[in-house]
């Protein structure tokens, strides 16, 4: 049994959608699962809409209507029967929607942007099932809250692992008894049937979340990429792929901040020992980039960038040093307002942090500690990588960065600069 993802490149349009299909007519003799992001930029679009409810500026009917027409779009492009039933489908998910937008926002805005955000998932779903369906491939829609339980942290929820797998193993098999299923990336559940997402780009994680609990032969992200490159082609010359990598090192390279990968999707899989294929959907009959338990002696230089990033300099007020209490404490406030850091570096009395920059969590982090320390905070950064880099090109880009941060730790070499520093 085989666990498909598909992010949002792979269906942004009609075309598209008829290409994934095609890919998963390949396999329809092993019922895959197929996990689904939604359409294109309909994340970022859901987004406005959510941006424009919460500011009750009279603009999210607008936004709503970009959504609507893509959808609108897409299904008439795909199904020459303007009475099919998926028309009504898709819109009673958006007469949800209008129902949301009615009222005046009363939740905290993590709440509300799941309730509202994750209906890419529902949209995008429903109509690559419908058009399966359409082609004469047996599939099942699946709502994949009825599987994936979660606790009440919105926008970043927490897998409750064991209801969640015997959720999908007690659901799952009996609907592939009848073809393939399909379901949603990103989203959860609560016990009280809220709505959660996984955090950005969690389609991975769901995938992954799958694989794991039916001991899956195998999980495949499919890509615009032909697999795992050692650099990010739009950024560096002369990048090559990578036939095979560990679980060990692909965990380093996406917690570095390598895209290709949601963070959290490895170690399920090296949990049950489960390959993770990366290939492309530009050319499915590539062999892409395996990733297992294969012990690699060496690897080639990998540059990563992670952009987006703010730089934070904490003093304290009472010029105490920054020591173990200081810390303690410092990283507690940093997980209770859930502020990704990535690089840290201190002296006797300044502690200096790279985080992603996130305004919200970052603002609430600064009126937490503002009574005590004085922070600096400088944001338009990006946190570039290398791993495995030779001495020479590690020269090269100390010497050319002009980097704010930096620090070389075994095979690790990181620095933080600035987001138009051309690299």
């Amino acid at each position: 049994m085989k666990v498909f993802k598909f992010g949002g490149a792979s269906i942004k349009d009609a075309a598209s959608i008829q290409n994934v299909v095609q890919i998963i007519q390949q396999y329809q003799k092993d019922n895959p699962v197929v996990i689904i992001s939604a359409s294109g930029k309909m994340t970022n679009a859901l987004e406005e809409v959510l941006e424009a409810y919460i500011a009750q500026n009279g603009e999210a009917t607008k936004y709503l209507d970009i959504v609507r027409a893509h959808h609108q779009q897409l299904m008439d492009e795909l199904f020459e029967d303007p009475n099919a039933s998926i028309y009504a489908e898709i819109n009673d998910l958006f007469v949800e929607i209008e129902w949301i937008l009615e009222e005046e926002p009363q939740e905290h805005y993590d709440y509300i942007y799941d309730q509202l955000v994750s209906f890419g998932e529902l949209f995008s779903t429903k109509i690559v099932a419908a058009y399966l369906q359409k082609q004469g491939l047996p599939a099942t829609w699946l709502d994949v809250r009825d599987c994936i339980a979660t606790d009440n942290t919105y926008r970043d929820a927490q897998v409750e692992w064991e209801l969640t797998e015997q959720n999908i193993q007690k659901v799952v098999p009996a609907l592939r008894e009848k073809g393939l299923v399909v379901t949603q990336g990103f989203i959860g559940c609560t016990s009280e049937n809220f709505t959660t997402t996984l955090g950005r780009e969690g389609s991975d994680y769901t995938a992954a979340i799958f694989a794991y609990s039916l001991s899956a032969a195998c999980m495949v992200i499919w890509k615009d990429v032909p697999g795992i490159l050692t650099g990010d082609p739009r950024i560096f010359d002369k990048v090559e792929k990578l036939e095979r990598i560990s679980y060990q090192e692909a965990i380093e390279m996406t917690y570095y901040g390598a895209q290709v990968i949601h963070p959290k999707t490895l170690k399920p899989l090296q949990n049950r020992q489960i390959p993770l294929y990366v290939k492309s959907f530009i050319d499915p009959t590539g062999k892409g980039t395996i990733i297992d338990s294969a012990q690699i002696e060496s690897y080639p230089p990998v540059l990563v960038v992670k952009k987006n990033q703010a730089l934070l300099r904490i003093v304290a007020k009472d010029f105490h040093f920054v020591d173990e209490a200081r810390f303690a404490s410092l990283f507690q406030k940093f997980s209770a307002y859930r502020v990704k850091v990535n690089m840290t570096q201190n002296t006797a009395l300044a502690f200096s942090v790279c985080v992603n920059n996130d305004l919200e969590k970052i603002e609430h982090f600064i009126q937490a500690i503002e009574e005590d320390y004085t922070i600096e905070k400088i944001d338009g950064l990006k946190l570039f990588t290398i791993r495995y880099g030779t001495q020479e090109m590690i020269d090269h880009y100390v010497k050319t960065s002009d980097f704010l941060l930096g620090e070389r730790i075994w095979n690790n070499t990181q620095l933080v600069v600035d987001q138009n520093l051309k690299l």
